[in-house]
């Protein structure tokens, strides 16, 4: 059984003894140490947090424990149960709440589960505030409320419909021009939230047909969740059999946006953010954009298209946002499929990548397949290599930047980036999976797969 404790919360997989995983015990303490931190940083006896979670089978059990830990600790809460990520994300600032627990594992496999942490403003925590939260989980000194300060729920509803008529007020968004576009959607939400918000936010926008695929939120996965091209077959098929425009899918909590062609074939997740970055950037006539190190070049070639300034990040969405506020970026994201637009929310946000795409589609008039072509060419390869227990991954990764020595261009902003003239590599350490990551970048699929076998195996070969 596997625990992650980090900056952005806790994540495991449910199950085994008290001291492995994500038990009733550890969410329990860590719920505790985020509604203490909470308290301190408000000056409030009795803060307001947002819970919100995505429908995976161990959330409703989840759910119950971070709402008795919260009440213990003196906070209110707000339960908006099934929600996505940035709905929740949304509500922490519409509710004026104090922060916000998000209880999903992202595109991890049933069996996990995890509690992200949000602030005031409805944002991943900083490093430091992640690290102040760890202190207080790991000294279990925490201090519960007498009976009398008990909090309590105060409210119990759905934040869906605000959140999509959110989404339908910002600027780029031609809800007229979608209607009269006529299309065909088919989605395929993995057996959670996103069979709630999806099919809801297309009728927003008028979309004429549209067709789910494991859409009931049972949280018995179909397929694996992550909206990776082995994963997405089905959606392929039913796309090319209903002759619709486009296919979308979404990850467990909904902040990530795959994309299918009108053909089935695959848009590329990198190529979301690259898509919409370029309707942005056209429709504001320039502009600053940020993405992390581990994604495609062709968001910086876009941008520079356009005659805006382009910036990268370290991974993970924090870090992101924090380069985005640097400088002023308009739009923003990881190649995951997630894209960040400011004049809603700094997260990632899949119901503004649909939006925002089909916007785009219906204004240009032209499909998917072709959109795409339209853009520079690149091909990534993503691979992985698991750690086994007390294995340190930064060693790993020095002895890789070492046999690596002039060849390319070393970064260590994550993990390690080495940049040749045509293609890149980068290792690093998952933040939410006891693994390596290794991302590539070509001109060439075949180029991409090799440079990514080739680290593979001499990280592979560290271990042996």
């Amino acid at each position: 059984m596997t625990l992650i404790k980090s900056i952005s919360g806790i994540r495991g997989t449910i199950g085994g003894s008290i001291s492995d995983g994500l038990n009733p015990v550890s969410t329990a303490q860590f719920a505790s140490a985020y509604a203490q931190f909470i308290r301190q940083q408000s000056g409030k006896a009795r803060p307001l947090i947002v819970v919100g979670r995505d429908a995976r089978l161990s959330g409703f059990m989840v759910k119950q424990i971070v709402l008795g830990a919260l009440i213990g600790m003196g906070c209110d809460v707000i339960d908006i149960d099934l929600a996505t990520t940035p709905t929740t994300e949304v509500a922490v600032v519409g509710k004026g709440a104090d922060g916000g627990l998000i209880l999903t594992a992202s595109h991890n496999p049933k069996h996990w589960n995890a509690l992200k942490l949000l602030n005031a403003r409805g944002e991943f925590l900083s490093d430091v505030e992640g690290k102040a939260i760890l202190r207080i989980a790991e000294s279990q000194d925490l201090q519960f409320v007498q009976v009398g300060e008990l909090g309590r729920v105060v409210e119990q509803q759905s934040y869906l419909a605000e959140h999509i008529a959110a989404v339908l007020q910002l600027p780029g968004v031609d809800v007229e021009a979608i209607r009269r576009a006529g299309f065909r959607v088919v989605f395929d939400s993995v057996n959670s939230v996103g069979g709630l918000a999806v099919p809801a936010l297309l009728e927003a926008l008028g979309v004429q047909q549209v067709t789910g695929i494991h859409d009931e939120p049972t949280g018995d996965f179909a397929h694996d969740p992550e909206p990776l091209p082995d994963h997405l077959m089905e959606l392929c098929e039913e796309v090319r059999r209903q002759g619709a425009h486009v296919g979308f899918a979404v990850d467990p909590d909904v902040d990530r946006l795959a994309i299918v062609d009108e053909q089935g074939g695959f848009f590329g997740e990198e190529y979301t953010l690259v898509s919409i970055a370029d309707y942005l950037l056209e429709l504001k006539g320039g502009g600053n954009t940020v993405s992390n190190l581990s994604s495609t070049r062709a968001v910086r070639d876009i941008t520079l298209r356009h005659g805006g300034s382009y910036e990268a990040s370290a991974v993970g969405e924090v870090n992101v946002v924090t380069k985005m506020k640097e400088t002023g970026a308009l739009i923003g994201g990881e190649g995951n499929g997630g894209v960040i637009y400011p004049e809603l929310h700094y997260g990632r946000d899949a119901l503004v990548g649909i939006a925002l795409f089909l916007s785009l589609l219906a204004k240009r008039g032209i499909s998917v397949s072709e959109l795409r072509k339209s853009y520079p060419s690149y091909f990534m390869s993503k691979q992985r290599v698991e750690l086994p227990a007390g294995v340190e991954a930064q060693e790993l990764l020095e002895r890789f930047a070492a046999d690596q020595a002039g060849e390319g261009e070393i970064s260590r902003i994550d993990g390690i980036k080495i940049d040749y003239p045509d293609q890149w590599v980068n290792v690093r350490r998952s933040n939410t999976e006891p693994i390596i990551r290794i991302y590539t970048e070509a001109p060439t699929q075949a180029a991409a797969d090799a440079l990514a076998d080739s680290s593979k195996a001499l990280i592979s070969s560290y271990l042996a």
